[in-house]
């Protein structure tokens, strides 16, 4: 009798848990998002945009509903709290071909330190815009234009730890130095983001906080400019668990500093852990919306492992975006 008393009481906690958990999450996002009429979009008011392109094939695959996800070493973008769920070093290379012949390169490596606990990550960002030809207002011909030509190019580097505070809360915190250059001009700066992860350990079910790009404002010739600061809320959990078969789903708000709230959710289905699929939606966003992929899982040796990532996104006027990523863990 006790026995029995004792798990039943163990069942209603487990899910008076649960329950306190979705209905925390539903409120601050009610708080957190307002009605549309009340709020303001500032955009084109914060410069270094490449911040929000998004770096992994498997995040756009679920709409980038990823913050409370993150598991790999994706972190160093998505939320440097996820780097505590890598159990050993892994290193990731993204392609991004965008619109207008534009490339967006990301590279990464993460790392645990047995010594003192937690992981490192290392993030590098590049984008570039190729070059394009040099036109004014005295130029009679807009494909000779002056004659000279130019290019836009972005960069990041970044470094990222994260660890455990306790059994299920970790936090993270990612420093970045960043660039942006023409021909002729440059800009320089740094910022932060910082990121929480609690994992209720009920069916995956995690919460998720993070800021991004908080730092000061850079200049470019005689302007300052702000940096994209965003505040990202979301959760997670599997839909399904078993064997062979594994559905997880996740929602995610944000507030931008240059834009009306945004909202994002995604799927992702995962077979015998080897073949992926993911689906997802991104709402409130200015042209693009749905976005798909798929992966590929490839162990190899006895503790290694080969990841292949694609995701399309449908980028409204814009065509559409592909990512391309490969991961390897060992």
């Amino acid at each position: 009798m006790i026995l029995a008393r004792s798990s039943s009481q163990v069942r209603r906690s487990t899910s008076s848990g649960v329950l306190l958990g979705v209905a925390v999450v539903l409120c601050l996002l009610v708080l957190l998002f307002p009605d549309r009429a009340h709020a303001q979009a500032k955009v084109g008011t914060t410069g270094c945009q490449f911040l929000e392109l998004g770096v992994s094939a498997r995040a756009m695959g679920m709409a980038e509903a990823f913050t409370a996800v993150t598991d790999d070493i994706s972190a160093v973008y998505y939320n440097p709290a996820g780097l505590v769920y890598m159990y050993g070093r892994e290193a990731q290379f993204t392609y991004i071909s965008m619109p207008a012949d534009i490339n967006y390169y990301f590279g990464s490596f993460g790392l645990p330190l047995e010594s003192i606990g937690g992981v490192l990550g290392f993030g590098l960002y590049t984008l570039t815009s190729g070059d394009m030809v040099e036109t004014s207002y005295y130029t009679d011909d807009p494909q000779v234009g002056t004659g000279r030509t130019f290019s836009y190019d972005d960069f990041a580097f970044s470094v990222s730890y994260g660890r455990y505070l306790t059994d299920r809360f970790s936090i993270g915190l990612s420093f970045k130095y960043l660039g942006e250059f023409t021909h002729d001009y440059s800009a320089s700066g740094w910022s932060a983001d910082v990121g929480t992860n609690y994992d209720t350990g009920f069916r995956g079910f995690c919460i998720a906080m993070m800021i991004t790009n908080f730092g000061p404002d850079m200049r470019m010739i005689a302007d300052d400019y702000p940096l994209p600061i965003n505040f990202k809320f979301g959760g997670c959990i599997n839909v399904i668990e078993r064997d062979d078969h594994l559905l997880t789903f996740a929602a995610e708000g944000s507030h931008p500093s240059d834009n009306l709230e945004k909202y994002n959710a995604g799927i992702e289905y995962t077979f015998k852990e080897i073949f992926v699929l993911r689906g997802g939606g991104r709402f409130n966003y200015d042209a693009d919306g749905l976005t798909a992929g798929g992966g590929l899982r490839v162990p190899f040796g006895q503790e290694s492992e080969l990841r292949f990532d694609y995701a399309f996104q449908d980028f409204g006027i814009l065509t559409e975006v592909h990512r391309f990523s490969m991961t390897i863990a060992f």
